[in-house]
């Protein structure tokens, strides 16, 4: 078992019995966020790196939003 888990699981220990399946979960909902996160990143980096990235205009998307409203 790594080092990580290790502390994870004496921190859950710790914990009274009625709060470590509520932290656990925490920890996983946590977990898997970041994950998503992290993947999300790299496919933005993809993105970037394969060209299909163009800068973004605040000043024209809003003109552009602006017409659309009025409208």
């Amino acid at each position: 078992m790594s080092s990580a888990v290790e502390k994870a699981v004496e921190a859950l220990e710790l914990l009274p019995e009625d709060l470590q399946e509520q932290a656990a979960d925490y920890l996983l909902s946590q977990a898997k966020k970041f994950r998503a996160l992290k993947d999300a990143i790299a496919e933005g980096m993809a993105d970037v790196d394969a060209g299909r990235v163009v800068p973004w205009d605040l000043e024209e998307f809003l003109k552009q939003t602006r017409t659309q409203v009025r409208r």
